[in-house]
C-alpha cells in the first residue's frame, strides 16, 4: 500500500471514466501516507478517493465497479471497498449490493462493519441472501463479514452483545462446496465459542456429519474448546472416550536453551487398542513468569487415526522467541503431551537468562 500501490489505483480510475481526477487523488493519497499503519492507509486512500470521485454516490459507485476489475493487489481493493463504507452509509441497499460485487476482488468484510452498526436487522437479512449466490466470495463476506471477533475490524456492539445474531448465516453455509467459504464458517463459530461455548457445542450437537463438508466445519470451529479439553467438545469429533494408547518417549530437545534458539518435541505413542482409533495430539506449554509463576498454552499437533497395535512417531519443533503478545523469562518451562484432551506425558526445558552461563 505504498507509493507504487497508488499509482495501479490512479491507473485504474483513469482507465475507468474520464470522470476520474487522477492528480488529485495521486496528490491527497501521497500526503502523510508514509506514516501509516497498513489499515490507517487503506482509510486515508478511501478518503483521497472522494475528491477524485464523482459528486453523485451512485455515478461515483460506478467508477469504483470499474476500477476493481484493474487492481492487482487485494488490499488495493479493500480500500476502494473502505469508500463505500465511509461515503455509503445513508444509500444503504446500494452500498450493500456494490460490497457484494466489489468483495471478489478484495475482501469487503471490514467495510461491511460500518452497515452492521448502523443496522445489524437489516444488514444480515441482507448477508443471508447472499448465502445463495454462486459466487463463493459473496457467500463467504455473509459469515465473514459478521465475525464477532474479525481480525483487525471494529466491533459491532450488536455482535458483541449476542455473538449468535448471524446463527442463520451459519446454518444456510454449514455445508459449503468452497473450502474459502467453510473456513470462514469455523472461524465464526470459533469466535462464538470465545464467549458463548454452550450455545455453540448445543448448535453443533444438532448438525449432522454425514457430510464432510459439515464435519470439516465442527472439527475446525472446536478447536479453541478442543484445546482446552472440553469433554463435550471433545466428543464431537469422536475423541471424548480418552485414548487407548501409551507413551514409550517424550522428550524436548535441547533440555537448555537460549532466547532465539529452537526446541524440538518428540513423542512416541503406542496404541492398546484391538481397532483404529482417532487421536488428537497437542502440547501446552507452561511458561515461566516472574514471581514463580506460569501460564499455560495449547499448541495444536497432529489429528490423526492409529491402527490398531500401531506406532506413530512424532516430532515438532519451535523457536523460542519473543513476541509482542508473549515475553518470554528465564526459567523451567514444563511441557505436557495430551492426547484426546488427557495429559499423557510431562518434560521440558531451561530458559537460561542473558549472560548466565
Amino acid at each position: 500500500m505504498g507509493p507504487q500501490a497508488l499509482v495501479t489505483i490512479a491507473d485504474a480510475g483513469t482507465a475507468a471514466s474520464p470522470r476520474f481526477d487522477r492528480e488529485v487523488f495521486v496528490a491527497a493519497a501521497s500526503d502523510g501516507l508514509q506514516a501509516l499503519s497498513i489499515m490507517e492507509r487503506v482509510r486515508h486512500i478511501a478518503d483521497a478517493l472522494r475528491p477524485a470521485l464523482p459528486t453523485d454516490y451512485e455515478a461515483a459507485l460506478g467508477v469504483i465497479g470499474a476500477m476493481a476489475p484493474r487492481l492487482t493487489h487485494g488490499f488495493q481493493a479493500v480500500a476502494v471497498t473502505e469508500y463505500v463504507a465511509r461515503y455509503g452509509l445513508d444509500d444503504f441497499d446500494r452500498s450493500m449490493d456494490a460490497l457484494a460485487a466489489l468483495t471478489r476482488f478484495g475482501t469487503a468484510e471490514f467495510a461491511i462493519r460500518p452497515f452492521l452498526a448502523l443496522d445489524a436487522d437489516r444488514a444480515l437479512a441482507t448477508m443471508a441472501g447472499w448465502t445463495s449466490s454462486d459466487d463463493e466470495h459473496v457467500r463467504r463476506l455473509a459469515s465473514e463479514g459478521a465475525r464477532p471477533r474479525l481480525p483487525w475490524a471494529a466491533r459491532v456492539s450488536a455482535l458483541k452483545a449476542d455473538p449468535t445474531r448471524a446463527a442463520p448465516i451459519l446454518e444456510a453455509l454449514k455445508a459449503d462446496s468452497a473450502i474459502y467459504v467453510r473456513k470462514s464458517v469455523a472461524n465464526h463459530l470459533n469466535d462464538i465459542a470465545k464467549d458463548r461455548p454452550d450455545w455453540l457445542l448445543d448448535r453443533l450437537a444438532d448438525w449432522s456429519q454425514v457430510d464432510p463438508h459439515t464435519a470439516w466445519i465442527i472439527r475446525h470451529a472446536l478447536r479453541t474448546l478442543i484445546k482446552q479439553g472440553e469433554p463435550r467438545a471433545l466428543a464431537l469429533i469422536g475423541v471424548g472416550h480418552g485414548a487407548a494408547v501409551t507413551v514409550r518417549n517424550f522428550v524436548v530437545e535441547p533440555a537448555v536453551v537460549r532466547l532465539g534458539e529452537r526446541i524440538a518435541i518428540v513423542a512416541d505413542i503406542a496404541s492398546t487398542d484391538a481397532e483404529t482409533q482417532p487421536l488428537v495430539v497437542d502440547y501446552r506449554i507452561h511458561y515461566a513468569r516472574a514471581g514463580d509463576k506460569t501460564a499455560a498454552k495449547v499448541f495444536k499437533w497432529k489429528s490423526f487415526d492409529l491402527a490398531a497395535g500401531g506406532t506413530a512417531s512424532l516430532r515438532i519443533s519451535q523457536v523460542i522467541r519473543d513476541f509482542s503478545t508473549r515475553r518470554h523469562h528465564p526459567g523451567r518451562h514444563a511441557i505436557e503431551l495430551i492426547v484426546n484432551g488427557e495429559t499423557m506425558g510431562e518434560s521440558g526445558f531451561e530458559l537460561l537468562a542473558d549472560g548466565a552461563q
